[in-house]
Order: structure tokens, then sequence, then C-alpha cells
């Protein structure tokens, strides 16, 4: 008797059983290992924003009191928001290779929801104590990287480039935050989905990095990065000394609108756009496609 062995990716019809089967033990997770594994999912993007914001910096300009560029690296923008995409990449490689609960990718669920394999309660348990979670995960990593001051690199230019991406994230109309959250986690959960296709560790990776790379190089909403992005940007303002703001030629009343309350008000938006773009526009469609009642698999 002969045994098939298969090594090429899976189908999407395998994809989808697959991604139903995750679900469900998502779903049934004990409280506390859900808890723990999201703390380090927030953590891991964190690092991933990380990442991104230091290497986001070497492309920034630097203006004085009226405006005149006085400092740049000349690189142009789409290849500077490339680099930035590409090593953000990192967070949801941990997360998905090292094992953790990400909110965005949990959105994912709803395929084994949609087919009664997961109550309407344990889907609501997991997005609440996962959200939670991320939260915990980012800001506590948010506060570390205050504390190493590592953000004064660069003569304070990934300090000033925190400030920067936080303003324009706090500054974000709601429709406007709404639909740039939707973009963003049908690219997330699209990355993950795909690495249910994956037969081995680089298959995962190759998958993540070209959605991920998309969603930050078009400057996309994130609402687990935004966790980090705007709570280090509050911390600097806050508290970094006079001799930062010297040295970057600013005041924190350059950065007034970032506020906890602006925060807060990003995150509500940004939410709702992500749990339409990852529960609608990616679980829903292939869940209708692949495991509707009634459904032939292809």
């Amino acid at each position: 008797m002969t045994t098939e062995i298969r090594i090429d990716a899976l189908l999407p019809a395998e994809m989808a059983k697959r991604a139903e089967y995750v679900g469900v033990r998502k779903a049934e997770t004990p409280l506390i290992t859900m808890l723990a594994l999201s703390i380090l999912a927030g953590a891991f993007i964190a690092l991933g924003a990380i990442f991104a914001t230091t290497i986001l910096s070497g492309g920034m300009a630097l203006k004085d009191a009226e405006g005149a560029v006085v400092l740049t690296t000349g690189v142009p923008y789409g290849i500077n928001r490339l680099f930035g995409g590409l090593v953000f990449c990192l967070g949801l490689i941990l997360v998905v290779v090292g094992g953790a609960e990400l909110f965005t990718g949990n959105n994912l669920i709803v395929m084994a929801w949609a087919s009664g394999k997961v109550s309407t309660k344990a889907l609501m348990r997991n997005w609440v104590i996962v959200y939670l979670g991320n939260f915990i995960g980012a800001l506590g990593t948010a506060g570390l990287i205050f504390i190493s001051k590592q953000w004064m690199f660069s003569s304070g230019a990934v300090g000033l480039n925190a400030l920067n991406i936080a303003k324009s994230k706090v500054e974000l109309g709601f429709l406007q935050a709404v639909a740039l959250g939707i973009l963003c986690n049908a690219l997330v959960c699209l990355a993950v989905w795909m690495t249910y296709s994956a037969r081995s560790t680089i298959d995962k990776i190759a998958a993540i990095i070209f959605p991920i790379t998309a969603f930050v190089a078009a400057g996309f909403e994130h609402s687990i990065a935004n966790m980090y992005f705007i709570p280090i940007a509050l911390f600097i303002k806050d508290f970094a000394g006079e001799t930062f703001w010297t040295t970057i030629g600013k005041t924190p009343a350059d950065f007034a609108s970032i506020t906890w309350t602006s925060f807060f008000l990003n995150l509500i938006p940004v939410t709702i756009g992500n749990i339409i773009g990852g529960a609608l526009f990616v679980a829903a469609i292939y869940w209708m496609v692949f495991l509707r009642p009634g459904k032939i698999s292809q």
C-alpha cells in the first residue's frame, strides 16, 4: 500500500477547510493562553512598527522655522515606503510563524462562525480578549522603547518620524480612517489566508511579504499597529526632554493634535474598517465560495 506525499501548496478549497479548522481551535483556546498569545502578538506588531519607523526615518526631510528643507537623504517617496513596508512584515511573520493571536487576522474566524462551528459568543469572546491583549502588548512595547531612548537615535530623527507618523494618523477623518482600515485588513487577512496554503515556514513568509508590504507602503490603517505608533508619539510628546526638542527644531505645540483622546478616536473607525475588510471582504466571501451549504468543493 502506497501513501501519497504532496509537497505542493494546498488549493483554495483545502485552504478554506484549514481556515475553518483553525478558527474553531482559536475560539476554543483557554482564556489565559489566549491572553498571553495576544499580548505577544501586540508586541510582535509593535516590533515591526519600530523597524519601519527606524527605516523610514532615513528618508525623511527636516525643515526650518520657515518650512524650508534643510536636510534630506534624497530617497524617493515610493522607494522609502517600500522599504518601510518590507521591514514591517516582521510583525506578521512573528505572529504566524512564532504563534500568537492577532485581532485583525482573527477576523477570519468568521469562516468557522458562518459554518456554525463557532458560536457568536465564542467569536466575540475571542475578539474582545485578543484585542485587549494586543493593546497591552503594543502599549507595553511603546513604553519600553520610550525608556530605551531608541527614539533619540540619529539626532532625534527617529523620534521626529514617530511624531509625524502619529500626527498623520490622528488627523484622519472618520470615514477616511474606516476606508483605510478596510483596505488594510483585507490585505492582512489575504496574507493570513494564503499562509493556509503553506507547506513550510518559507512558504508562510513568502505569502506574507507582498500583502503586508503593500498595505504599509500605501498608507493603510492597522488598528493594532496604531496601538504602538500613536502611544510612542504621546510618550515622546509628553515626556521628552528639552534637548530632544532643541535638536529637532520643534516644540510639543507642533504636535498638539496628538492626544490620548485623538488616539482612541482613531482606533474606533480604524477598528471598524479592519473588521469590515477582514470579516466581510475576505472571510465571508471565501466562506460563500468554498464552504456555504450545498457548495461542491473545487
